[in-house]
């Protein structure tokens, strides 16, 4: 595995403190020869974001409701990354996926506003309403008198 750092940067001046994330190393699955059987290269990643020090207070509240599908039953974060040959390569993968699924999920959605249709919008459903039920009387009218 590569060198401990100082911390994983979400943006915006906040940071996962590399101390919080656990890595384990395991065999890959499915095809790949010698190399999946012997070698230790998957790499799964768990961290705790109810705990972490990267975000504060109601923050982190929203944090863990935003990732509240994805937690297991100890509020752990698990990621798994096996899509590369080597450890290395794959531990970053995985903190790249874990700084996006974070990135995401502290991005507040837009509140909604509720609008109106304006009043030529109305005036044309109902116009376009209308020619449609007159075309329809029509080809029930020529149905009738036969």
């Amino acid at each position: 595995m590569s060198a401990p750092r100082e911390a994983l940067s979400l943006g915006s001046g906040r940071s996962i403190p590399w101390s919080e994330l656990r890595f384990e190393r395991s065999r890959s699955g499915g095809p790949g020869g010698q190399n999946v059987n012997k070698v230790e290269t998957r790499i799964t990643l768990r961290w705790r974001p109810a705990q972490t020090r990267a975000v504060d207070g109601r923050l982190r509240e929203w944090l863990c409701s935003r990732l509240a599908s994805r937690l297991n039953a100890s509020g752990e974060l698990v990621l798994h990354c096996d899509e590369h040959r080597e450890a290395s390569r794959n531990q970053s993968a995985a903190c790249w996926r874990l700084v996006d699924l974070v990135r995401a999920a502290l991005v507040r959605p837009k509140e909604r506003r509720a609008t109106r249709p304006s009043a030529g919008s109305v005036r044309r459903r109902l116009q376009q309403k209308q020619r449609t039920g007159e075309r329809k009387r029509e080809r029930g009218a020529a149905g009738e008198d036969e």
